[in-house]
C-alpha cells in the first residue's frame, strides 16, 4: 500500500467527526482485493505485486500504458452499479471493470499467476483491505470447459456465485471468506469476485487465476486372461493343503467347467489321491510280498518232506520189514 494511504487511514480513523464531509465530497475510499488466491492486479502491482517480472504482468503492463500500472491495485471500483453488474460492465472487460486504467488485465492468456485449488475442498479467500467498509461479496467460478485463451465474457461464469457472504470478519488485514469449491472443476479457471458496499456506492471487480488438478484415475482393470495364459489347475497333491477346496471338486467334478469352459475339469480319481492315501497302497504291497514269500517257504518244504519219504522208503532198513 503507498504510504499516501496509511496516512488517509490514520487521519480518518483519527478524525470520525469529518468523515461524512468526506463521503458527501467524493466517492468513498474503501480499497480492497484479493490476496489469497492473489488477482492479477495484486499479482502485477509496481513496487509490490511479486509476479511483475512474469510475461503475463509485462504484458498487462505494456497494454495498460502507464508508468506505473498497477499500483492501485486495491482502487478498481466503479461507482452506481447498485447490482446491475451485466448489464454495467461489458463482455471482455469483466476483469478491469471496464475501466481504461486496468484494461491491461483483460488480456485473454493461460500464463497469468495461478493459485493451485482443491476441487470440493473447503475454501478460505483473503481479500486484502486496506479501508475496511461494509459490503456483500459473491464469489463466482467459470464454467467447466472455460477457454483461457479468449476474453472473459458473463456466459463464461457460472449464472449463481457459489460463495455469497455479507461483512464477513476481517483478520490479519483481510476479509476472510469461506465456504466449499465446486466438486467438477478442472484445468486452469478465473475466479471472479465482486464487492458491492452496503454503505457507498461503490462495487469492486477482481480476477483471480486458479487451476483445479485433473480428477485421480480409477486403476485400470487387469486385463482377462486369454486361454494360453490361465493357470494351470494344481494337482491332487497342492490341493491337499486345502482340505474344503479338495472336498469341494470332489462333490461337484463339473464345478470348474462350469465356471470356464475352457479349463477342463479333474477327474474324481485325481481329485481324491492324496498323500494321505499313498502309504496304505505302500503298506498292501509290502504284505503281499510277505504271503508270496511264506507260501513258497511253505511249498518247499512239503517238497523237501515228499523227498525224505521216498529215500526213507528205498533205504535197506525199510525192505527187511
Amino acid at each position: 500500500m503507498a504510504p499516501s494511504r496509511h496516512v488517509l487511514s490514520s487521519v480518518v480513523a483519527g478524525t470520525a467527526a469529518l468523515l461524512p464531509l468526506a463521503l458527501a465530497a467524493g466517492p468513498a475510499a474503501a480499497h480492497g482485493a484479493p490476496v489469497s488466491p492473489v488477482s492479477r492486479a495484486a499479482a502485477c502491482a509496481s513496487g509490490s505485486g511479486q509476479y511483475v517480472g512474469t510475461a503475463a504482468c509485462r504484458a498487462a503492463a505494456a497494454a495498460n500504458g502507464g508508468s506505473r500500472p498497477f499500483a492501485d491495485w486495491d482502487n478498481l471500483r466503479v461507482a452506481g452499479v447498485a447490482g446491475r453488474d451485466r448489464q454495467v460492465i461489458p463482455d471482455g472487460r469483466l476483469c478491469s471493470g471496464g475501466l481504461a486504467a486496468f484494461r491491461g488485465l483483460d488480456l485473454p492468456r493461460s500464463d497469468w499467476p495461478a493459485t493451485r485449488l482443491t476441487p470440493g475442498a473447503a475454501f478460505t479467500m483473503a481479500y486484502g483491505t486496506t479501508i475496511p467498509h461494509q459490503g456483500t461479496f459473491r464469489l463466482y467460478l467459470t464454467r467447466q470447459g472455460y477457454d483461457p485463451s479468449r476474453p472473459l465474457t458473463w456466459s463464461a461464469l457460472a449464472s449463481d456465485p457459489f460463495i455469497k457472504v455479507t461483512d464477513p470478519p476481517v483478520s490479519g488485514g483481510a476479509y476472510r471468506i469461506s465456504g466449499r469449491l465446486p466438486s467438477d472443476r478442472t484445468g486452469r479457471h478465473v475466479l471472479f469476485t465482486v464487492w458491492q458496499n452496503s454503505s457507498t456506492p461503490d462495487t469492486y471487480y477482481s480476477c483471480s487465476d486458479v487451476v483445479f488438478p485433473a480428477a485421480a484415475k480409477a486403476p485400470a482393470k487387469p486385463a482377462k486372461p486369454t486361454r494360453s495364459a490361465k493357470p494351470v489347475r494344481p494337482s491332487a497333491t497342492a490341493t491337499s493343503a486345502d482340505p474344503e477346496s479338495a472336498a469341494s471338486r470332489t462333490a461337484s467334478p463339473s464345478a470348474d467347467r462350469d465356471a470356464d469352459p475352457a479349463v477342463a475339469p479333474a477327474s474324481p480319481r485325481e481329485a481324491v489321491r492324496t498323500p494321505a492315501t499313498q502309504p496304505v497302497a505302500a503298506e498292501s504291497d509290502a504284505q503281499g510280498r510277505t504271503l508270496l514269500a511264506l507260501g513258497s517257504a511253505t511249498l518247499l518244504g512239503g517238497m523237501a518232506a515228499i523227498a525224505l519219504v521216498f529215500r526213507l522208503r528205498r533205504s535197506p532198513g525199510s525192505r527187511r520189514r
